[in-house]
This record gives structure tokens, sequence and C-alpha cells, in this order.
């Protein structure tokens, strides 16, 4: 007996399709932890390393690449891509009539 499993296209926050709360920040902090990852993993640092340039202990920086986000908020991984020599720029702009709310996103160059 075959089982039929049903499948639909999710959009583009994962956090969303699940009905969580506050998903667009969730999916921002997600994505900003996954950068502040990035240049760890690039710059060959240990966990000791980046929590010494990032200004916490090591079991935070831990938490971060494990995206155990709950203890950062988005000022404070902001602080951390700056540690990271990292510039970030905010831009706020009117949303397109076309969409119904607005929305938090992150860009990266």
């Amino acid at each position: 007996m075959k089982e039929e499993i049903e499948v639909y296209h999710g959009s583009d926050n994962v956090f969303a399709d699940m009905g969580l709360p506050d998903a667009e920040e969730m999916l921002v902090k997600a994505q900003l932890s996954s950068k502040i990852n990035e240049i760890i993993t690039k710059r060959h640092l240990t966990q000791a390393k980046a929590a010494e340039l990032l200004g916490i202990d090591q079991p935070k920086v831990s938490a971060l690449i494990r995206g155990k986000l709950s203890g950062f908020s988005m000022e404070r991984l902001f602080h951390f891509l700056n540690a990271l020599g990292r510039d970030v720029q905010i831009v706020v702009k009117a949303k397109p009539r076309s969409r119904q709310q607005a929305h938090l996103r992150v860009a990266t160059a």
C-alpha cells in the first residue's frame, strides 16, 4: 500500500512556513549568524579566538555557530560583524505597492 505524501511549495522563509511568531526576525538573525560563521570559517578561527575577537565566551560562539540565537539581538550580531571587519548598512525604503506588508531582508555583498 502506497502512502500519499502532500507536498507544497514553501516561501523563502522556513520559519514563516512553520507558523512561528517573529518569523522575519528569526530569518534575519539566522542569515546574520550564517555570515558570521562563514567569516570565522574562512579566517580559520578557533571558537576561542573568535570569542576573543567578538568579546564573548567560547560557549556563546558555539551557540551562535549552532544556530542557538535566542540570546542574541540583531544589534549584537551587527556588532559581531563589525568586530570581524565587516560594515553593516541598514537601508530603509518604501515597500512596493504590489506587496501588502513591509519586511526585513539581509543582502550581502
